[in-house]
């Protein structure tokens, strides 16, 4: 029997394929206010929630820091919302990670409960879930997004969510799994049992080495044998 209740996934990177069109999608976003950002560093902000992401990039590459403020940061958010959403709805190759739907039947057999939580807001997610019928196959138990707490990632609030909804009192019973700096630093911060990265998304191996997860793998089907 497994020590784990409940495991906390990311979505796009990590349970939904992600070509690199968050990315692009967050740069396009930018763009329509002339603001010009490298995909990798743009990379290096996925997992964040997405006005924190915004407010980074634009500490760094606006070049009239003077113009920054929370009026253009919602802006820029609204627009890259609609991107994401209409990207999302019209997209034809929107599917799971290969394995993740094996995964989460295989953890609901074991009677450990499935989580989502993501730096997207609810509008975003929820597209997600009804586009990949998520929520009619109840496959997930839980999902939150960065909008419904008070703050997203790195910090717990989600994950600590997620365990009340769940009914999971000690965090040594959470798994975190995520592709990113934040996933680690969410899970740290929450006290997660165990800290998975996964190498799907957008950090390499090399990356997450600097993080200090507790396992990185490179596919979801090696989870079972970390947590079982």
């Amino acid at each position: 029997m497994s020590n784990y209740s409940l495991v906390v996934f990311d979505m796009a990177g990590t349970t939904v394929y992600d070509k690199g069109d968050v990315a692009d999608a967050f740069i396009r976003s930018l763009q329509q206010f002339g603001i010009e950002v490298p995909e990798p560093e743009v990379n290096k902000v996925m997992g964040w929630r997405k006005k924190d992401a915004i407010v980074l990039l634009l500490s760094k590459y606006h070049p009239e820091k003077e113009k920054i403020n929370d009026v253009l940061v919602d802006q820029i958010h609204d627009v890259f919302i609609d991107n994401m959403v209409t990207f999302y709805e019209r997209d034809e190759e929107l599917k799971p990670m290969q394995d993740a739907e094996e995964l989460f039947a295989w953890l609901k057999k074991k009677n450990i409960k499935v989580a989502l939580n993501t730096g997207f807001t609810r509008r975003i997610a929820d597209v997600i879930l009804q586009k990949l019928g998520w929520n009619d196959e109840q496959l997930v138990d839980f999902v939150i997004a960065s909008d419904e707490v008070t703050d997203g990632r790195p910090y717990p609030f989600m994950i600590e969510q997620l365990m009340q909804h769940a009914g999971v009192v000690n965090a040594a019973d959470v798994v975190k799994v995520g592709d990113t700096e934040v996933d680690v630093l969410e899970g740290r911060n929450a006290n997660c049992g165990l800290v998975v990265s996964v190498t799907t998304g957008a950090y390499t191996k090399e990356q997450l080495q600097n993080y200090k997860p507790d396992h990185i793998i490179d596919s979801l089907n090696e989870l079972p044998l970390l947590i079982a």
